[in-house]
């Protein structure tokens, strides 16, 4: 066995750095650091599990800080580059299922067509609070879903919420909550 690289140059493949933003690759045999998402497969995820057309991305350059941090920015800086932070956050990766962050969904959200999840007023306020609550009538998909409410003939998203086995989970963080009663 050798420590040749996929690029013949030898030695051990390049890492994540936790401290640093890098620019995702473009596609997957773009990638150097193992288990990093391109920005191929970001883009369907959005679009394959919430709907969201590939082109609401067109503008914004994709980055990871930390071990699957993946963060969205309207603008292009060089890569890597060490700074607090790049744009929003938009998405937790490198776990089994993928998680949007709340400031995404009620960035994007509006755009969503899949796993939407339209809350009447009162469920809204128990989601808005952080309770979860039991939403047998939902026959979407289980996992991550888009939490939403119609307001005047809109819909706007709340945040993420997580449904299992009959019961919508807020995933509002505590810093976020608010009491809309």
């Amino acid at each position: 066995m050798t420590d040749e690289t996929e690029d013949g140059s030898g030695g051990d493949p390049p890492e994540n750095d936790g401290q640093r933003f890098d620019r995702l690759p473009a596609t997957p045999d773009e990638r150097e650091v193992p288990g990093r998402p391109a920005r191929s497969e970001v883009v369907d995820w959005w679009h394959d599990r919430y709907g969201i057309p590939p082109e609401i991305w067109d503008d914004y350059t994709f980055w990871e800080k930390g071990n699957g941090k993946l963060w969205a920015f309207a603008a292009d800086v060089v890569s890597p580059i060490s700074v607090e932070g790049l744009g929003l956050r938009i998405l937790r990766a490198r776990q089994e299922h993928w998680k949007p962050s709340t400031n995404a969904v009620q960035r994007f959200g509006g755009a969503a067509t899949e796993n939407v999840v339209v809350l009447g007023g009162e469920e809204a306020e128990r989601f808005a609070r952080g309770d979860d609550q039991d939403l047998p009538r939902w026959d979407g998909d289980w996992g991550y879903v888009i939490a939403a409410h119609d307001i005047a003939g809109d819909v706007d998203p709340i945040g993420v919420g997580l449904y299992l086995h009959g019961e919508l989970r807020s995933t509002i963080p505590k810093g976020r909550r608010e009491d809309l009663s």
